[in-house]
């Protein structure tokens, strides 16, 4: 997924496992040199369908980019 600057104040991470219920593994991560720069990151997202779902639900609302949706399986993601 891609994190605008606009984001970066934001507690991601911990609401998708404490508000979600999701275990979330940062697989790999890219932030730039600048602070005005995106962040990129990999991330593995474990839990119920429905727990990866609302999590992919709220990181939409937040506009961020999402790459491969479609492998959502029961259990992760």
């Amino acid at each position: 997924m891609r994190v605008p600057r606009s984001c970066y104040g934001e507690p991601i991470i911990s609401r998708l496992s404490c508000e979600h219920g999701l275990i979330v593994t940062i697989i790999a991560a890219l932030l730039g040199e600048s602070p005005e720069d995106d962040g990129w990151f990999t991330l593995e997202l474990t839990g119920t369908t429905q727990q990866i779902q609302s999590g992919i639900i709220y990181l939409e609302e937040l506009d961020l980019e999402i790459w491969d949706k479609t492998a959502v399986e029961d259990e992760s993601w």
